[in-house]
């Protein structure tokens, strides 16, 4: 969007936040970048030029606004609508990969070479792999100087730099202040908060329907590993350098965040896991327009505007409950789960809280005994295989698998139907169009309103709705009144 000059300028002229994240706003007189809604006067439109990433601003000599705060402005949706390379490249860089194992790394992962990712980042975003991994460093590293007291030396290397002295030059670089400057510059509400607990706002595109969202993770809740507690959705973490417990709070402009890291290195992954399991980076104007048009639809968007796809903070774990909730009520595949927790998942200590125990990785789920599980012997064999074929890596789910890959190679598995493949592409994988025809629910709620209620017939008509048949699910899910779709009290 960020070649669209004449859009953009309108954009910023009018202070629109939808476009927040989709472009950046370099002022050529006053060298700041801004995200497009920034309060302040607009400059002249000969005076701006437009990035498609901080990164790309940062390249180019700009610093970042002290008043609109770009470096937290929602992440482009782009990167959850595209399967392409540059859209996996991006998750898989919010996820932290370039920070713990290089370039190298990341294209490994892509299976690319280390030159076609820069090529194509350069191309699309203005700014290589590392440019784009150094920009989210500053951002956690700003998280942490105005969010705890952690010593500097301890910010700096949590937050991924290599040396104090890299910290400090990329901090005073991109925001114009230092660390210190930083911190005593920070509101005073971002300080407040128990020790060890880092307090933070996760920002979304209005609007955003938080019943069905926050309805369906706590109805689903695995006792031990989630729960609904004081107005908040709670979880434990598995991250790449240790544990963690974050709740979740909806608020009208904002999602509230409490995260307790046993290790502070985590924190972008953990943010980056968080927005994605609440899919805030999603833009619903766009979806809600374009399901709007179906006049079987347009009274379910009209009614609860801004819903999204309730997705995971860890793909192999959903997958493994998926597997589970096969053909079973919530509360059965919420037992078999909690079964599974107790007898291998890791310990974790909330004081004051419910929670008890990390969900068990595939590795520790491999050696299981299948005579152990109360379920029928079919679906023994496919939970076995799956978690199997996870353990030993012939299987990957993560931010960057290939959606049409990894669900053929899902329905492969013993025992994995269309409806158990896509709803991991749906909730763990993140693909907009996942649908699911022979959902139960779907189909009742097609009969209800008039639409096709067979799978192919529905599927024909859903056509209309792509790329975003994954949030006409939320909707066509939300006739009923199944507790998935009411915000817990």
């Amino acid at each position: 969007m960020h070649t669209d000059t004449e859009r953009c300028v309108r954009a910023v002229q009018s202070k629109d936040a939808r476009f927040d994240g989709w472009f950046y706003t370099a002022v050529l007189t006053t060298g700041i970048y801004c995200r497009p809604s920034c309060p302040a006067v607009p400059p002249k439109p000969r005076h701006m030029v437009f990035h498609p990433s901080a990164a790309a601003c940062q390249q180019a000599g700009f610093r970042a606004c002290k008043r609109c705060r770009p470096d937290a402005s929602p992440g482009s949706p782009e990167w959850n609508v595209r399967a392409d390379l540059v859209a996996r490249a991006m998750r898989l860089i919010a996820d932290g990969v370039v920070d713990r194992e290089g370039v190298t790394g990341l294209a490994a992962r892509l299976g690319y070479s280390t030159r076609q990712i820069e090529r194509q980042l350069l191309a699309e975003l203005g700014a290589g792999p590392l440019a784009l991994a150094r920009a989210q460093r500053a951002r956690t590293a700003r998280l942490l100087v105005e969010t705890t007291g952690l010593p500097m030396a301890d910010v700096a290397f949590a937050a991924g730099f290599s040396s104090v002295r890299a910290f400090n030059d990329t901090v005073r670089e991109v925001f114009a202040l230092s660390p210190s400057e930083l911190r005593t510059r920070a509101p005073k509400h971002a300080a407040a908060g128990a020790p060890g607990v880092i307090a933070l706002r996760l920002p979304f595109r209005a609007p955003l329907h938080p019943d069905n969202l926050f309805g369906h993770l706590a109805a689903t809740a695995v006792p031990g590993v989630e729960e609904w507690r004081e107005g908040s959705y709670r979880r434990t973490l598995r991250l790449p350098y240790g544990q963690g417990i974050v709740a979740l709070s909806p608020r009208p402009d904002h999602i509230a965040c409490r995260l307790a890291l046993s290790d502070h290195r985590d924190l972008t992954v953990a943010i980056s896991r968080c927005r994605r399991l609440l899919d805030l980076d999603a833009d619903p104007v766009a979806v809600d327009e374009q399901l709007r048009a179906d006049p079987a639809l347009a009274p379910l968007v009209d009614k609860a505007p801004g819903r999204r796809v309730p997705r995971t903070a860890d793909e192999a774990e959903f997958a493994v409950r998926a597997v589970l909730g096969q053909q079973v009520s919530t509360a059965a595949a919420r037992t078999h789960a909690a079964r599974l927790v107790m007898a291998h998942g890791t310990p974790v200590n909330d004081p004051g809280g419910g929670l008890t125990h990390l969900f068990p990785a595939p590795e520790e789920l491999a050696a299981l005994d299948p005579d152990a599980l109360a379920m029928p012997r079919t679906r023994r064999t496919t939970l076995t295989t799956l978690v199997r074929r996870l353990a030993d890596g012939d299987l990957r789910l993560g931010a960057d698998s290939d959606w049409p890959k990894t669900r053929a190679a899902l329905l492969a598995l013993p025992g994995f139907g269309p409806w158990t493949a896509d709803v991991i592409a749906m909730r763990a994988l993140g693909d907009p169009d996942a649908f699911l025809p022979t959902d139960l629910g779907v189909r009742r709620a097609a009969r209800a309103l008039g639409l096709p209620s067979t799978p192919a017939a529905l599927t024909t008509r859903a056509a209309a709705w792509r790329p975003w048949r994954a949030y006409a699910v939320q909707y066509l899910w939300a006739t009923d009144s199944h507790p998935i779709n009411v915000l817990p009290t």
